[in-house]
């Protein structure tokens, strides 16, 4: 019903924030995700959920497509209401959600409140394959000559008791920022740099 909101921000909270737009002020629940990414702006385009409940109306804002995606696909799981699909993206980015879902890391769901390990094994049971469909097996395709890289640098990592979502985050951030990377132990340095 509401794609988004334009316009000033008139107060800003790391929970919601309230947009002024023809001389209303909507108030839009936000995740800590989105706040990051609004944190220093005044004016703003923000993506919108309109959830309606019997006794409720309820916005949601996302600073980015990928999110809104992931909260709706949360939102579909039963058990799972818009204020925990909040709060699980308000405790992990997109990506790492993404992540853990595909990689069907029940464990990486325990620091989410509000969803203990049955609820962490409908969302993978109900999201896997289609998270996949939308988006491929990674947040980010890397070319062929990528993925041996980094599938060597990914289980040397793994070797290094380095938790798989966070290894897959900074390989996945290292090879779009340097995608000419030719030697695996190069990579794995700056992941762990980046790790510590």
């Amino acid at each position: 019903m509401i794609s988004y909101i334009k316009g000033p921000i008139t107060f800003k909270s790391p929970t919601y924030i309230v947009v002024e737009t023809g001389g209303i002020g909507y108030r839009i629940n936000i995740s800590l995700n989105t706040y990051t990414s609004i944190e220093k702006a005044e004016q703003v385009k923000i993506l919108t959920h309109f959830h309606v409940k019997e006794d409720s109306q309820t916005l949601y804002g996302f600073a980015e497509a990928a999110e809104r995606n992931l909260f709706r696909h949360l939102i579909s799981v039963s058990g799972i209401g818009p204020s925990t699909a909040q709060t699980l993206l308000s405790s992990m980015t997109p990506e790492e959600a993404r992540a853990a879902i595909i990689g069907e890391n029940v464990a990486a769901f325990k620091t989410v409140k509000g969803i203990g390990p049955k609820t962490a094994k409908r969302v993978i049971l109900d999201l896997k394959d289609k998270l996949i469909k939308d988006g491929g097996d990674m947040p980010t395709v890397i070319t062929a000559s990528g993925n041996t890289l980094r599938e060597e640098a990914l289980s040397a990592l793994l070797a290094l008791q380095v938790n798989k979502v966070q290894a897959q985050k900074v390989l996945t951030k290292i090879l779009k920022e340097q995608p000419n990377l030719k030697k695996v132990e190069d990579l794995i340095r700056l992941a762990l740099r980046q790790l510590n």
